[in-house]
């Protein structure tokens, strides 16, 4: 065989390899857009029924006064926001998994991240007989980060040295600054040491692994889905820090989280004092007329009742063309806000903002536009405000958040 014709073989062979390296490239794409689909529509499915079963509980807490009916109520709530925890994990490893998590940086106080995590479990603590304390030595408070991954850190943190630690027994957080080298940022130790059950020195090597639990739900009469440890270790990684597992069995355990934030410019954090609510917010949102695009009975239902119970005046649509219709046909300043679904037969909210936006009025096209979607990703959020809207409420609905974005986007 001459030269050439071996050159040329091997030229064929190249490209038939490339071709084949390609068309297994393009079957992974088409597999991985596949699974994003499933997860963002097996997201929406599931929290639509999650924000009715939630949202009715509450709406029940509220007219219960016999102290048996209200603990079937407690205990129902806590059932509803377990299942809920676990779908998120399931979800949140798999779009890990697929690469398509990404981080958030913006504007946060730090204090604010471990202070609200801390009043979450407080009273469940206090309920457990626990001795719940923390100790905050941090002089760089104000930083950029990904508010809501650092949040999810150390809500599994604290919420696991609460769950696996018994009565009598002490949960401390300790957050500490530490010296940094790299300028115009601060490092920041975050301990959680618990007296708890603890974990034996041959489980510790897999804490990390996914689904890896050390005692089954049965064994330990503790729910979840072994998922909590992973995401907190591929959220931190994502984030550049470290976390550190200690632990003996029957004595306890200690997590150590070293992470670094960029320091925020005075600019952000004084330009959000000046936009944070007074202590009048209710007064000033009292009387405002809002208009919700909801086709879900339930879910209006529930949303009719947390927004009249703000004092707010509620009308509603039931799609994206109705709503469209409404704000055209009544005179601009009928409505102060519209709180938008996405999901909507006919016109979906995206459509929907983008047709108001056009709208000539121009008191009308700027009118606010909150996405409360069953749309819960960060990709969801960040694509309702490219869509043109103010602001974005996961369902299920939490009344507070709800309360702050409708301020901030009347504001």
């Amino acid at each position: 065989m001459s030269f050439v014709s071996v050159t040329l073989v091997i030229i064929l062979i190249i490209f038939y390899l490339m071709m084949k390296a390609r068309k297994a490239q393009i079957q992974a794409e088409k597999a991985n857009a596949a699974k994003s689909d499933f997860l963002f529509n097996m997201s929406h499915d599931i929290r639509t029924p999650m924000n009715a079963l939630l949202g009715y509980s509450e709406l029940m807490k509220r007219e219960l006064t016999d102290p048996k009916l209200l603990d079937y109520q407690e205990k129902m709530e806590q059932s509803g926001n377990l299942l809920l925890s676990i779908i998120n994990n399931v979800l949140d490893m798999a779009k890990i998994e697929s690469g398509k998590m990404e981080l958030d940086e913006n504007y946060v106080q730090i204090r604010d991240i471990y202070h609200g995590v801390y009043k979450i479990f407080q009273a469940e603590a206090e309920k457990k007989g626990i001795h719940l304390e923390m100790e905050y030595e941090v002089q760089h408070e104000h930083v950029i980060c990904d508010e809501t991954k650092n949040r999810e850190i150390f809500l599994n943190l604290i919420s696991n040295a609460v769950k696996y630690t018994a009565s009598g027994g002490a949960v401390t957080i300790r957050i500490t600054e530490l010296d940094c080298d790299r300028k115009d940022y601060v490092r920041i130790q975050t301990q959680l040491i618990d007296t708890g059950i603890g974990m034996s020195e041959e489980f510790l090597p897999s804490l990390f692994e996914a689904f890896a639990r050390e005692r089954n739900t049965t064994a330990a009469k503790v729910a979840g889905t072994g998922l909590g440890m992973p995401i907190i270790k591929k959220y931190v990684d994502m984030m550049g820090g470290t976390i550190k597992a200690e632990s003996k069995l029957g004595e306890g355990s200690k997590f150590t989280v070293i992470m670094e934030y960029r320091i925020a410019d005075k600019g952000y954090y004084e330009q959000v004092t000046d936009l944070s609510p007074d202590t009048e917010e209710t007064d000033w949102i009292s009387g405002k007329h809002v208009l919700l695009a909801e086709d879900n009975e339930l879910n209006a239902e529930i949303a009719e009742f947390i927004l009249e119970d703000m004092g707010l005046i509620v009308d509603r649509v039931e799609d994206g063309i109705q709503c469209v219709a409404r704000m055209e046909q009544k005179p601009a300043g009928t409505y102060d806000l519209i709180l938008m679904d996405i999901q909507m037969p006919n016109m979906d909210g995206y459509k929907a903002t983008q047709t108001i936006r056009k709208l000539a009025d121009e008191k009308k096209a700027c009118i606010p536009i909150i996405a409360m979607t069953a749309n819960a990703f960060e990709e969801d959020r960040k694509k309702a405000l490219a869509k043109g809207m103010n602001g974005h409420i996961a369902k299920p609905v939490d009344a507070e958040k709800l309360k702050k974005t409708i301020l901030s986007a009347l504001r």
